[in-house]
């Protein structure tokens, strides 16, 4: 082989490998891997990423490097290797769209450029959800549009990317990639994608189309016209509300909708390495892990719900200035209803923090214009005093200035009295602000039956665990500093901040289980909390076509108790669910002990092989 094509395969080599490097970093005893690399502008990206895959990208960036001093030893110019590129890439594929220089007058790429765009994503693990972007741009239907649809760092630019590196080269240099801003409009999006056409692009990604401030009132275009004629067109935004009405209206039955919002513990697990459910309740939602930070402690990576400011900046952006953004574009601003004035008073995270804070469904409306008391610190106080072990009992809680405490938890979340609200709420802003959560796929609801007659509940559950944590995290590190804290003795101080996080965790396994149980059987059976007048089954799985249950409880413990079992046998409680919902076929505690059915039938499985399986 002649240098100049020893050259050429070099380059062609180098450019399929990942830049930059793979570190480590020790956090509670755990080791993270974390790839870094710099983009062709400067700028320094991070990706958390699975032992297995940071061995991998280890030798493929060692070989990279190798490569790159065999090409140095050469002597070939940049430049010249370029040129030479495009002369063997002709001769090869013949004259392809992307060796063209097109000006779209928008912020367009394809070819080499968008090919280096999207090597970002090489060697990341793929969402769950990655088979139906393949299927619809694979597929043989012509008259739709895919919209990529979640909140910020749930992986929705990642996919683009993914995507693009997955095609065959022929595909590949049909494709061409639009970054849309707040500049653009819909006239010129349109005079893009004429000459995209004319121009033989065959495969179109618009990420960001969200920001075009007549997008949702004019997106029919992108279906009707330009799909119609055989155009793959898939788009992404931040304001994922917007595609919400834009899927409700102008591209109703138009579009194949991706949602990313919600990750489950297994695909979460599978994504970033980290099984242990703990984690996943510390920072699950986003695909940003970190810990907790705060004061002057050093800062750690870019996660969602890291500490109390990043968890609040999240909420502002991802989901307030979401609703908004969408709400201003939507019929020129005309279908705000309620919520206007509620956000140019600036309370609009607050109502939301307050809504996380408390997650049942019927008792909204309470909990906002309700004093602002944490029911984890009451709770945890209430639970320490009438500890049954002795070691454990201590009413160390009661001496606390919970005043003090909570002065400083609202100032931390940002939340206000109902005497601090400049504007009243109502009952139709709640409803409001709950369509608006649930159309983004932050909360959904858990159905708690009851044997009392009381009619069923709904429990609201954040499809984002990490942001609830964050929240009894802060309230921790506010007793910590509290004075009357600092004169307790370590044992109480650990005692105390162990107890409230327990207790928080506790009620979040219950939650996830119970939804992603729900969304893991879908509508074939049916999941819920069953309520007695004392005491209460955390999980039923009732089987309709069988007319069969499985009941089980959910702890937060590694640890096999006998109380664990009290209402799996208690015969009155069994006597009713045989009643009304058939046989049952098991019973189960789920814990963070090892699985196993003991010799007296008891069956105790772990929650994180349970979850894994779902």
């Amino acid at each position: 082989m002649n240098s100049y094509n020893e050259s050429f395969e070099l380059n062609k080599r180098i450019s399929e490998l990942p830049r930059g490097y793979v570190t480590q970093k020790k956090i509670n005893d755990k080791i993270y891997h974390y790839h870094q690399w710099k983009d062709d502008n400067g700028k320094m990206h991070y990706d958390s990423v699975s032992e297995e895959s940071a061995a991998i990208l280890r030798k493929q960036i060692e070989l990279r490097k190798e490569l790159q001093k065999d090409l140095r030893s050469l002597g070939k110019a940049e430049n010249g290797h370029k040129e030479r590129y495009l002369m063997e890439a002709g001769a090869a594929y013949g004259k392809t769209i992307a060796s063209k220089s097109i000006d779209f007058e928008v912020n367009a790429i394809y070819g080499d450029s968008l090919r280096n765009m999207a090597e970002a994503a090489k060697g990341l693990e793929r969402r769950d959800c990655y088979g139906i972007l393949e299927k619809y741009i694979y597929g043989r239907q012509s008259d739709k549009v895919c919209l990529i649809y979640g909140l910020r760092r749930t992986g929705k630019t990642t996919l683009l990317r993914q995507l693009l590196l997955g095609m065959k080269r022929v595909d590949f240099d049909k494709s061409l990639y639009i970054k849309a801003t707040t500049a653009d409009t819909m006239a010129e999006m349109n005079k893009a994608m004429k000459l995209a056409v004319k121009s033989g692009f065959k495969y179109l990604f618009i990420d960001e189309v969200t920001l075009i401030s007549d997008f949702i009132d004019s997106a029919s275009l992108f279906s009707d016209v330009y799909a119609a004629q055989g155009l793959k067109i898939i788009m992404s935004g931040t304001d994922s509300l917007g595609f919400y009405f834009a899927s409700n209206e102008e591209l109703y039955d138009r579009a194949v909708m991706v949602h990313t919002t919600y990750i489950s513990y297994r695909e979460h697990a599978r994504l970033l390495g980290i099984t242990s459910i703990d984690d996943y309740i510390r920072y699950g939602g986003t695909l940003k892990a970190g810990e907790l930070r705060f004061g002057d402690d050093e800062d750690f990576e870019e996660a969602s719900f890291r500490d109390d400011e990043s968890t609040r900046r999240y909420i502002d952006t991802a989901i307030c200035k979401n609703i908004q953004h969408s709400l201003a574009c939507y019929e020129e601003g005309t279908h705000f209803r309620n919520l206007k004035r509620l956000y140019d008073a600036h309370e609009l995270t607050n109502v939301i923090n307050r809504i996380i804070q408390d997650m049942n469904h019927d008792f909204t409306k309470e909990v906002i214009l309700k004093e602002f008391v944490s029911r984890d610190l009451r709770s945890s106080a209430q639970m320490l005093r009438s500890a049954r072990e002795p070691e454990k009992r201590t009413d160390a809680l009661d001496e606390i200035d919970i005043s003090g405490v909570m002065k400083k938890l609202k100032g931390i979340l940002e939340i206000k009295e109902k005497g601090e609200l400049s504007e009243e709420i109502s009952a139709e802003v709640l409803s409001e602000i709950e369509e608006y959560l649930k159309a983004l796929d932050l909360i959904e609801y858990i159905k708690i039956e009851s044997n009392a007659g009381a009619g069923d509940l709904w429990r609201t559950i954040f499809t984002q665990p990490g942001m609830r944590y964050c929240q009894a995290q802060a309230l921790v590190y506010l007793l910590m500093r509290n004075e009357e804290f600092k004169s307790l003795s370590e044992r109480e101080k650990l005692l105390i901040s162990s107890k409230i996080l327990e207790d928080v965790r506790g009620i979040m396994l219950e939650d996830i289980v119970l939804l992603e149980t729900q969304k893991a059987l879908g509508k074939n059976k049916r999941v819920f909390k069953l309520q007695f007048d004392v005491g209460e089954i955390d999980m039923v799985i009732y089987d309709q076509e069988t007319d069969s249950c499985e009941l089980y409880e959910i702890k937060h413990s590694g640890e096999r108790a006998d109380n664990q079992w009290k209402h799996l046998m208690d015969e009155k409680k069994l006597d009713h669910v045989r009643a009304i919902y058939g046989m049952i076929e098991k019973r189960c505690v789920l814990y963070s002990g090892k699985t196993e059915i003991l010799s007296d039938g008891m069956e105790y499985r772990n929650v994180e092989e349970y979850l894994s399986e779902m």
